[in-house]
């Protein structure tokens, strides 16, 4: 078990300023399938020498970087205590493996796991108390790894997509019939073989640009997120050339909240109630069992909100640390 040798930027280059109140550093790890990940640690300047900490990793938005919401929300959560790793999914921003710009529910799923080998193996980490937040599609992974690791004793998916649920059945399930998953089917084999005969891999092209004047409300917000000074990063699939036409392929046909109602840890689903997604975090919820399940909704908060606060700090802070000091603790 190696890591392979990564290119790291050193420079701060987060969309976001960077706290007085943390140590960061660069750190790598692997998953069980060899690919080495790419992460920001951050740590608590207030905790004592020795101590060892509870611990979060975060991921998400999809198709974000570690520049992006999930560094912010580590940093965020380091300031209050805990110590963060922020990291890059498998063939996404600095972490490795390829062909780029792949996503699988399974190794995706795998990335959650391997941030819990990597934190469980720490000196500076408490093994027991290890959380996990997943934004936008990495919240319904981010379940799937609660449902499959029991090591994860409190989770958080904020502002919640199930990219099974939206790849199987479209928006607001529109799209919801054989004939429909079979046209995706028809249309994403037709795109392999002519990837594989030109030995590259179209892109699917990232959040669109220029903006046209009928998109969609939902679609002006992740303009505003993605494609502004607000949120945009170089690394950033969103905010660029997307993902491989054919890299969610595999969402289409694999469900990824199967077991969410046998998670036994703590979870919150935490969303905004303006947000088109909610509908998605309200059914995953429903879903959920037992007294420590929280669902905390945000109101006015639209998808993007809480990204970043959307300029008028959507994201309850306080309520994250609480839920996490009392499932953590």
């Amino acid at each position: 078990m190696e890591n392979e040798q990564l290119n790291l930027t050193r420079e701060w280059d987060k969309t976001f300023p960077k706290s007085d109140l943390v140590d960061h550093e660069k750190v790598t790890f692997h998953n069980r399938y060899g690919v080495t990940l790419a992460a920001d640690l951050y740590r608590p300047r207030s905790a004592e020498p020795g101590a060892r900490l509870a611990a979060i990793a975060v991921s998400g938005p999809f198709g974000a970087v570690k520049e992006q919401a999930s560094g912010l929300y580590a940093q965020t959560m380091a300031e209050r205590g805990f110590l963060t790793l922020a990291f890059d999914p498998s063939f996404t921003g600095e972490s490795g493996g390829e062909p780029r710009y792949m996503a699988s529910p399974d190794i995706n799923t795998e990335d959650f796991l391997a941030a819990v080998d990597y934190l469980s193996c720490r000196d500076d980490v408490d093994a027991s108390r290890i959380g996990i937040i997943g934004i936008c599609g990495w919240g319904g992974l981010a379940l799937n790894a609660a449902a499959l690791d029991p090591r994860i004793k409190a989770t958080v998916a904020s502002t919640m997509y199930d990219m099974a649920r939206v790849a199987a059945k479209g928006y607001f399930d529109e799209a919801d019939s054989p004939e429909a998953r079979m046209e995706q089917r028809r249309a994403l084999a037709e795109q392999r073989t002519r990837d594989y005969a030109s030995g590259t891999y179209e892109r699917a092209g990232g959040v669109v640009d220029p903006l046209p004047e009928d998109a969609p409300w939902f679609v002006r917000d992740y303009y505003d997120y993605y494609k502004t000074p607000r949120g945009y990063h170089p690394r950033s699939l969103n905010s660029n050339e997307g993902w491989n036409v054919i890299g969610t392929q595999s969402f289409l046909n694999q469900p990824i909240l199967a077991y969410a109602g046998e998670i036994e840890n703590a979870v919150m689903v935490l969303h905004g109630d303006a947000a088109h997604s909610c509908y998605m975090g309200r059914d995953a919820f429903a879903l959920l069992k037992g007294e420590n399940k929280e669902l905390v909704l945000v109101p006015g908060a639209v998808h993007t909100d809480l990204y970043d606060g959307g300029g008028k700090d959507a994201i309850p802070r306080d309520t994250i640390q609480a839920f996490f000091e009392r499932y953590l603790a």
